[in-house]
């Protein structure tokens, strides 16, 4: 189950990321493609009172959606439904790791995404291997490691 969260954060995060900026007058419904309409029709009696930033989100959403493929819109849905069992503590700390990743520079996005996709493509015992490692660590080893992969400190040559 921890895994399937890692991954749906983590999905989010790469969703949200390649998001365009948000305009300060949301997204005129008018303005939405025929595909867009039909797959935001839930919300097209309060439109106007959805917030701009939100209107964005679910404007790029249904734009996205519509270019998926039926694997694809499955692979999206679960990961909705994922997201939709989460608490609410949950949820917002994904949001507020979201929000330190996006301002982030460039360079060091692309490198979390290149090391998450080297950690998606060893095989599942060695990540369970690994996760089992990052757990079983004192909150001050798992310190030194995220310190270690942010480049956030100089790195030492003393071993503990």
């Amino acid at each position: 189950m921890r895994h399937r969260h890692i991954v749906a954060t983590l999905s989010i995060a790469v969703w949200l990321a390649s998001a365009a900026a948000i305009a300060d007058d949301g997204v005129d419904w008018d303005s939405l493609t025929e595909e867009q309409q039909t797959a935001l029709a839930q919300f097209a009696d309060r439109w106007n009172e959805i917030s701009p930033e939100r209107q964005e989100r679910l404007a790029l959403g249904a734009e996205r959606w519509s270019t998926m493929t039926p694997a694809q819109r499955d692979a999206a849905a679960q990961r909705f439904r994922m997201w939709r069992e989460l608490s609410d503590d949950r949820r917002q700390l994904i949001r507020d790791r979201y929000e330190i990743y996006r301002d982030l520079p460039r360079a060091e996005q692309d490198r979390i995404r290149r090391n998450y996709q080297r950690f998606r493509q060893l095989r599942n015992d060695r990540r369970q291997e690994l996760r089992r490692r990052f757990h079983d660590m004192t909150p001050e080893q798992r310190k030194r490691v995220r310190d270690r992969l942010t480049d956030r400190r100089p790195r030492t040559t003393t071993r503990d």
